[in-house]
């Protein structure tokens, strides 16, 4: 019947068109989303809405039209579909009308996943098992169950079980009822350990390079630990190329071989450009670094930076040392002259430091020694700081020139005594975070944080450097550098303005001394409406104060411009206070740099 009321269609339309349709279209009502996707996708007649058909093809394409429409539907769990199709004329153009039902879904009564051994207790197992798809109760999406099958496969794999086999795997379907029934069975086999660690193509001596294996010989074999493994030689910064990989082919009695491929880096890096930054203004950088000075891998780096707002130079000696814990000791010696509106200093400093990895973390341990002269609010002063200071950081990035999913969080502390080579007593810690999470395939949503705090016996002799402003690029934008913080006291204002009239180039507008305490959170939503290009909106809030009820929150909303350029991403951002009436006008803001 289906196929007579088919012919009589193509007939009709034959009675009232020339003999040679010159094209055709397809439109399929009913349905939308993936089934609609499926379907056009199927259904061969769609592939002619640019081309020229003749009757006969048209008439061949048409019949076939319905079953193919119905067969797309199947491995999306719909067996029962049924499709009425006509042909139709819509100004002067033959247009494929097809009206699909799709039927009851048929869905997962029974998901049975067997694996034998201690498999299951794996974490890249459980989590495998657990986001199988479809479970129970869902509809029956055959590309989702094979994708299901591929990832357990891999995570018993990345576990260690590289003997593993799918022994069962059925897919057991009753039309009459609507219902599946999924049983898989896999054959685990033995767990894998690791084996001896071969080097090949590097400057340096075995003993060097296996600080950076992150296992033990006989330890578990885990996908995780062969790629943590990699990233800590690129880290290393020594290598141009650094492939670890499984010897599959030498596997004995479940040990696997790890063969490393390296390939020395070009030694000496010479780096330099033009910048601009509204905290800092416009400037150059330039710097030298010998990535390896011996052969026990130590290195040199030299960095200057000479902008309108800020000069830094600074030399770093670093040493690695022996364990799987990447674990380095450095000393350095740098300069620092930053000159803006709320604030001039001119310090020197020399630091030693201990860093390793802390179970997930960098930690890092050092003792800095600052000294130096600074003008706050226009008023001089002069500080010698000896003190000790923690850092842990931890980040984590699917991307590191454009992160889609990843986060940063940077916890540090610092403390100094009066009298031990310091001119105050002082406790101070600070934390930063950043969380970026993609939405869909064009936008990103961005949170980022931040806190401090500080006790000290003698505020006034910490420099810039070690008090709180807000404000600024990577601050509250919509207020500039610096600008919002602890208002100098009132008795010392006229102090502060005879110093300023005595120097012309300097401005009087915000006299600002920093603040004990600090707080900034931030939300951002950025759109790309094209692949380097995009828009984003948001809204910074927080203050830097020294008393908590002096704490006057600060709001900053602007719209920004993203391009992802050849150097990085690249973010420029107008901002306004909200209900400030101290601040107004429009702050222009451009950052350029990677996320995290």
């Amino acid at each position: 019947m289906r196929t007579a009321c088919l012919r009589a269609c193509w007939l009709l339309v034959l009675a009232g068109t020339h003999a040679h349709a010159a094209r055709v279209s397809a439109r399929i009502e009913g349905i939308e989303g993936a089934l609609l996707d499926a379907v056009k996708s199927a259904i061969e007649i769609n592939q002619y809405h640019d081309r020229d058909i003749t009757d006969a093809q048209l008439h061949r394409l048409f019949e076939r039209a319905p079953a193919q429409a119905r067969k797309a539907l199947e491995p999306l769990g719909y067996f029962d579909a049924s499709v009425d199709a006509q042909l139709r004329e819509d100004a002067g153009a033959t247009v494929a009308v097809l009206r699909v039902t799709p039927g009851p879904a048929t869905r997962v009564t029974t998901l049975d996943i067997e694996l034998d051994g201690d498999a299951e207790g794996q974490r890249e197992v459980r989590k495998a098992l657990a986001g199988f798809t479809p479970a129970k109760d869902q509809t029956l999406d055959q590309a989702a169950y094979e994708r299901s099958k591929a990832i357990v496969q891999a995570a018993l794999a990345a576990s260690g079980y590289l003997d593993a086999q799918l022994v069962t795997h059925q897919v057991e379907v009753t039309r009459a009822s609507h219902s599946a029934q999924i049983h898989l069975a896999w054959k685990v086999g033995a767990r894998h350990r690791f084996g001896a660690t071969t080097f090949e193509g590097s400057q340096f001596p075995d003993a060097l390079l296996e600080r950076y294996i992150p296992w033990r010989e006989g330890d578990f074999y885990t996908q995780e630990r062969l790629l943590a493994f990699q990233q800590r030689l690129i880290d290393a910064d020594y290598f141009s190329i650094a492939q670890v990989q499984p010897d599959l082919d030498h596997v004995q009695d479940e040990v696997v071989p790890i063969k490393v491929l390296l390939a020395p880096a070009k030694r000496t890096i010479y780096t330099g450009g033009v910048f601009i930054g509204t905290d800092t203004g416009p400037g150059v950088r330039g710097g030298i670094s010998r990535r390896w000075i011996n052969s026990r891998g130590h290195k040199l780096s030299f960095n200057v930076l000479a902008a309108t707002q800020l000069k830094t130079a600074s030399v770093q000696y670093q040493i690695p040392l022996a364990g799987a814990d990447n674990h380095s000791i450095g000393f350095g010696a740098n300069f620092r002259n930053e000159d803006t509106d709320a604030a001039y200093s001119r310090t020197f400093g020399l630091a030693a430091s201990d860093s390793r990895l802390w179970h997930g973390w960098t930690r890092t341990l050092a003792a800095k020694f600052l000294t130096g002269n600074f003008k706050v609010a226009n008023l001089d002063g002069d500080s010698t700081l000896l003190y000790p200071e923690i850092s842990l950081t931890r980040k984590r990035a699917d991307e590191p020139m454009f992160v889609r999913d990843g986060w940063s969080l940077t916890l540090n502390a610092r403390a100094g005594a009066h009298g031990l080579l310091s001119d105050t007593s002082f406790v101070q810690t600070s934390a930063d975070a950043k969380w970026i999470r993609g939405l869909g395939d064009h936008s990103r949503f961005i949170a980022r944080g931040a806190l401090g705090a500080t006790w000290t016996s003698g505020f006034d002799k910490l420099p810039p450097e070690l008090r709180f402003f807000a404000g600024g690029d990577r601050s509250i934008r919509g207020y500039a550098y610096q600008t919002i913080g602890p208002a100098l006291p009132a008795a010392l204002v006229p102090i502060a303005r005879a110093q300023c009239a005595a120097h012309p180039n300097r401005t009087c507008q915000d006299l600002v001394i920093g603040g004990k305490f600090l707080t900034v959170a931030s939300a951002e939503y950025e759109y790309y409406f094209k692949p380097n290009w995009g828009i984003a909106a948001f809204v910074d809030s927080g203050d830097a104060f020294s008393t908590f009820g002096d704490y006057d929150q600060k709001i900053g909303v602007g719209i920004g411009a993203r391009w992802r350029s050849p150097v990085g991403l690249i973010r420029i951002d107008l901002g306004v206070p909200v209900a400030d009436s101290d601040h107004h006008g429009v702050q222009l803001h451009i950052v350029i740099g990677p996320d995290l």
